[in-house]
């Protein structure tokens, strides 16, 4: 009974968080929307948009031992890209010599990629430069039923613990994802519908992005260009979808 209703039955938008929030949405949805604003998808996006095949891949050592399997160049810290440009800063990876096969691993958005991709379903990585572009291409593939439902999963972050740590700018992009389909025939859940309404009190996106503690935490750490990549709303038309395990333009 309560995992039938964890999964917001009898909408054709649903709305969670998390990678448990994934898991149960990549059970029932049809179509699978992965937001982690800061910076997860909003640099698998500006990589697509250069060409590039993106491999999502959790956080750990292993991903360069990964990428060596495969023939890949792996992302590094932010910092690091004086030695090693390719990294999970948009702004940094925007100017990188092109690869054409890149592991982009990360704690939240590349972990619940990398999980979600074993569903099957298609997965889509959307931020504030391409909720409209993702909505748009969503509607036109059918989804959005209350059978072919979509669900829209917003990273966040994490505490110390491990623990979730929802994340503003994330809540934020998956609204607009959900602005951008909320005419779905299968309307939308109410936990879709709350996020949805958080979109209505931002007057300001960028500027809610750059005050909040993600933006903050990133523009005190001498990141103010990633910040400034991912508040760009609507700037990019460029949808990743992720097929075998990797992202590449739909």
């Amino acid at each position: 009974m309560a995992s039938a209703v964890f999964a917001q039955p009898g909408s054709g938008a649903r709305f969670d968080w998390g990678l448990a929030g994934a898991a149960e949405l990549g059970r029932v949805c049809a179509a699978l929307v992965v937001v982690d604003v800061l910076s997860f998808t909003t640099t698998v996006e500006v990589a697509v948009g250069r060409g590039m095949r993106v491999h999502p891949f959790p956080w750990g050592a292993q991903a360069a031992d990964y990428a060596q399997r495969i023939g890949a160049v792996v992302a590094t810290g932010r910092r690091q890209t004086a030695q090693h440009p390719w990294s999970l800063s948009p702004a940094a990876l925007s100017r990188a010599p092109f690869v054409a096969e890149l592991v982009l691993p990360s704690p939240n958005g590349s972990a619940i990629s990398a999980a979600a991709s074993a569903t099957g379903l298609p997965v889509v990585a959307a931020n504030l430069r391409n909720a409209r572009a993702v909505g748009s291409w969503l509607l036109r593939q059918g989804y959005g039923s209350t059978t072919d439902p979509i669900g829209v999963v917003a990273a966040g972050e994490q505490w110390p613990d491990g623990s979730l740590r929802p994340a503003v700018e994330d809540q934020l992009g998956a609204a607009c994802v959900l602005d951008a389909i909320s005419g779905v025939p299968g309307g939308l859940s109410v936990e879709a519908a709350m996020a949805l309404a958080s979109l209505a009190s931002t007057p300001d996106v960028p500027a809610a992005v750059r005050g909040c503690v993600s933006g903050r935490e990133l523009i005190e750490a001498g990141f103010p260009d990633d910040v400034e990549v991912a508040v760009r709303v609507d700037a990019s038309n460029v949808v990743p979808l992720l097929r075998q395990g990797v992202y590449s333009a739909a």
